[in-house]
């Protein structure tokens, strides 16, 4: 009798599964259950990508036997993931590692030691520059009249995609997922669901966002669904959902035509940030707006410059001072 398929693979590598434990038993199937949907493309696509490291290829993420992992193994994905990808994205994808092999532990299929072993590898070091900036006044408003210039329906919703990233600080994907039942043009609150950690949260748009997303609402009408949606070749409003991707295609065409340099829509969430911390709202207030866990994320996102920062000890005052005698002598 010939061996199955699977028992082949395992006989090849020792790091494939024999045969597929059931869903609630697979380490990656409980970690990914557990994830935001938004999130869980990325994280199976970083395990699929390490699966595939420590096997040539002949594994993805379901078929490896992440329960063999030994330190030898994770600390040989570190160093390949250190030298293929930007720290940032090394580090997020070792964490996936870590929580999957958390799952076989709290699952009792991996021994304590051996995983205390194979999970104690040292995140990458990431450069202390900031990445990415914050966008200039006069850069959103260049943006913002290549929209108003635009007298097509593409026009009105590239104005509206503008103006809410810009006045709500909102994700990418937090933007695409919006409806329009989400929109509350009263008050322009905005009800985001499942943001990042599966957190739900209202934030609210100034009064000039509303005014633009309205614009386009008489534009698009009032069926129900997606709050920014295509406009096709022909002008015409299609009620389906933007792609995180097509709303990087928009922000670069808008900003060639604008001439403004480049940028990327988590800049207008970096502006965002930046100027409500730089006119006096307290960090709490922001981090709850930007929907983080901890003001310590809010303050990494901070792009104020060093005129801030001049600024701000301006208000200090140092009690006393010398006599005009005493001024004089030291001259």
């Amino acid at each position: 009798m010939s061996d199955s398929p699977t028992t082949t693979s395992a006989l090849k590598n020792p790091l494939a599964l024999n045969a597929p434990p059931p869903l609630t038993e697979h380490p990656t199937a409980v970690y990914l259950s557990g994830l935001a949907p938004g999130s869980r493309p990325a994280m199976r696509q970083a395990l699929d990508t390490i699966a595939g490291v420590l096997t040539n290829g002949s594994c993805d993420a379901m078929t490896l036997d992440w329960t063999a992992l030994r330190y030898k193994h994770t600390a040989l994905v570190r160093t390949i993931l250190m030298e293929k990808y930007a720290p940032a994205t090394a580090n997020k994808m070792l964490c996936a590692m870590r929580r999957v092999l958390k799952e076989a532990l709290r699952l009792e299929l991996i021994d304590a030691k051996d995983f205390a072993r194979a999970v104690d590898i040292k995140s990458v070091q990431v450069c202390s520059e900031l990445q990415g900036r914050a966008l200039a006044s006069k850069e959103i408003a260049d943006l913002m009249q290549v929209c108003f210039d635009d007298p097509t329906p593409g026009g009105f919703r590239d104005a509206a995609l503008i103006a809410i990233l810009r006045g709500s600080g909102l994700r990418r994907r937090e933007v695409v997922n919006l409806n329009l039942n989400d929109f509350d043009k009263s008050t322009g609150a905005i009800k985001v669901w499942g943001g990042k950690g599966g957190k739900n949260r209202t934030v609210y748009l100034p009064n000039a966002a509303i005014e633009v997303v309205q614009d386009w609402l008489g534009i698009r009408g009032e069926e129900s669904g997606s709050l920014l949606c295509h406009v096709n070749k022909a002008g015409c409003v299609v009620l389906r959902r933007l792609t995180p991707q097509a709303v990087l295609f928009i922000l670069q065409k808008r900003g060639e035509q604008a001439g403004v340099g480049h940028f990327s829509a988590h800049d207008f969430r970096r502006t965002f940030i930046s100027e409500l911390l730089d006119s006096g709202v307290d960090i709490s207030t922001v981090q709850r707006l930007a929907g983080h866990a901890s003001p310590d994320l809010t303050a990494r996102y901070d792009r104020r410059g060093e005129q801030t920062l001049r600024r701000a000890v301006q208000t200090l005052s140092i009690p006393g001072s010398r006599t005009k005698t005493e001024r004089d002598s030291k001259n």
